[in-house]
Order: structure tokens, then sequence, then C-alpha cells
């Protein structure tokens, strides 16, 4: 089932994410706008359709990486290799940088072998130190990789990713950009075997896809857009390994990410992922309608206005199309008589 499409109304600033209300549902059939000013540069993000908490944005350069692990004791640059990979003893400066730059980890115990969590693997973890609010339980827990609600939250993938890394029994410290409180420690003290991605049959990647998708819609009606994100680009990540032309879900997925993208923010993203969706599905009128709205937020009004218009050619009562395109020819005659009244000033 596809999200329904949103529909702006009113100009807001969207370089913030939008508020929800209490009532999700009024939330999905109300108009909300998502109008940035043009010029104004256009939101990046790390994962696909996620605009970053600052837990998880990526790190600009390596000299703002290193500023992560001031206090740590020893040289920072060592090594960035997974310490269970590296010989010899364990030293205070060990450290292993997340490839996005999303957080350092600080190796305090070594684990044993090579092996480490996969897709599937039920992990039993000691954790400490995460703020309140990322609703992981503090002492010893269990969590499966790739499976569950505890993925959804930022902390939740950071959890994750870090997990991956990890050799059993090994005990680390995260510091993470914008995190100021005590550093966060994991244990990981036993896992089971899991299955790399590449390991699994056609028919469970789509089954998966789909656990993902039906989460991220619940998510984006309970108000929840980042975490609706989240479930659908790891949907994505799933099926864009089969073969092409792929399955017909990988339409209504970008599709439903773009939604959320709007709401994020992020209307680059969001007429790219409708882009995707065009480029198979050519008259898919919520992405037209969507990919409309993005172009206005980013001030290309004559793309919006064609996107609108064809909305409204096979749609001639879609009121949320009607609106839109209203503001963009109000907008559009606002820039003409800017520009008329400085092409005056120049022969005055």
């Amino acid at each position: 089932m596809e999200i329904p499409a949103v529909s702006p109304l009113g100009v807001k600033d969207i370089s913030q994410p939008q508020q929800w209300e209490k009532n999700s549902q009024e939330n999905l059939d109300s108009t909300t706008h998502y109008r940035q000013q043009p010029g104004d540069p256009p939101t990046e993000t790390l994962e696909q359709g996620v605009s970053p908490e600052p837990a998880n944005r990526s790190l600009k350069n390596l000299h703002e990486t290193e500023n992560l692990v001031d206090g740590l004791e020893g040289d920072a640059d060592k090594s960035h290799e997974s310490i269970c990979e590296m010989p010899g003893s364990l030293q205070a400066s060990d450290l292993w940088y997340c490839p996005d730059g999303s957080f350092v980890k600080k190796i305090i115990i070594r684990g044993h072998g090579l092996d480490k969590p996969k897709l599937g693997s039920r992990c039993r973890v000691l954790a400490f130190g995460f703020p309140f609010g990322s609703e992981l339980r503090e002492g010893w827990t269990e969590l499966t990789v790739g499976v569950g609600p505890w993925r959804d939250e930022t902390w939740g993938e950071l959890i994750e990713k870090c997990l991956e890394s990890m050799c059993q029994g090994e005990e680390a410290e995260l510091q993470l950009p914008g995190h100021s409180g005590p550093p966060v420690r994991l244990t990981l003290d036993s896992f089971t075997q899991g299955r790399d991605s590449w390991e699994l049959e056609t028919s469970e990647k789509e089954a998966l896809a789909r656990e993902e998708r039906a989460r991220g819609t619940e998510l984006f009606r309970a108000g929840n857009p980042e975490g609706a994100a989240r479930c659908y680009g790891r949907a994505l990540r799933l099926l864009l390994t089969l073969p092409p032309p792929g399955p017909p879900e990988r339409i209504d997925l970008h599709a439903n990410l773009a939604a959320c993208q709007l709401l994020l923010g992020q209307p680059q993203l969001a007429a790219q992922n409708c882009d995707r969706v065009l480029e198979r599905e050519p008259g898919h009128l919520k992405a037209l309608y969507r990919r409309g709205v993005a172009q206005a937020a980013l001030g290309n009004l004559e793309k919006a206005t064609a996107d609108l218009k064809r909305v409204l050619a096979v749609d001639p009562k879609n009121r949320a199309a009607q609106e839109e395109l209203g503001k963009v020819v109000i907008e559009g005659k606002k820039q003409d008589a800017g520009l008329a009244q400085g092409l005056r000033k120049m022969f005055d």
C-alpha cells in the first residue's frame, strides 16, 4: 500500500522538519506546504532519504573526524581498520572510524575471532550511556541485526552499524558528533551466525523488503517520517540487488520515500526519487505532484508548473495540485515584478 500524497498549503520554511499533529490521519489527509526560498541550498543526507540528526551527520573531512576523539588517550592517527583484523596487543589509541563518518569507535577490550554479526544474527549486548529517548534499555539486552523496531530511531541505526563491526567479546566506546554526554559503551558478549545480503534468495529479499515497507508506512502514519524514510531506504537497498527491472514495489517505495523527504526538508532528494518513479511509470500522478512540490521548493517554477499541469490534465479536481499551482503562479509574478523593477532602475 502506497502512502497518500502529501498536499501542501501555505508557505513554511522547510529548513526544519515539519511538526506533526497528534492526529496522524489528519496529517496524511491535510495539506502542508514545503516551500523553500529560491537560492536556498538543498539539504544533504548521509543515508538515502534521511535527514541526519547531529548523531549521524556525515563528517566533512578527516580533521573534523579527529576533533571527535579529542580527550581520548593516544594518537588519533592510527590505522582506521577494525581492531579485530590488527595484530599485536591492544593500544589505548586503537580507533575504528565508521565509513560514513557517523561515529568513531574506541576499542576498550579486544574481541576474539574474525566473525562479526550479519543479517539475522541475535546479539547479546551490554549497553550503557545512551541518552534519554534512545529507547534502548541499559544493561543486558538481545538485539537481532536487521530485525525489529529498535532500528527505527537514529540511535538504533548507529548501534546496528557498530555491532556489524565488532567481534565476539569486544567492548567499545562510541564518540559521536553533537553528543556532549559521557561516552556510549557497548559490549558484544555473543551472537549467532547470520548471513550477508548476497547470500539471501530472491524470495527472502522480497519478503524482507515488504516487511520494511509495511513498517515504514506504519511510522509515516504515526508521524515519524524520518523513521519511515529509513525503512523505505532499507527496503530499496534489498531490492536494488535484484536483476533489473526489479519488482514493481520499487516504484511505490521511491514515491513514498519522496513524500518523507518533502516533510524532512529535502526537496532535491525528493525530486530525484520522483524521477526514478517517472522513468518507469511516466503517468504516476503522486510522483508528478511531489516532484512539482519539490521543484517549487527549489525555485524551479517552470518545471513545477509543468508537473502540476500534467496532474491537473488527468485529475482536474485535484485540490492539492490546484492550490500548489496557484502559489507557483503567484510566486512567478512576484519574481517577474522584481525583475522588471530592477531593469527600470538600471535605466533611470
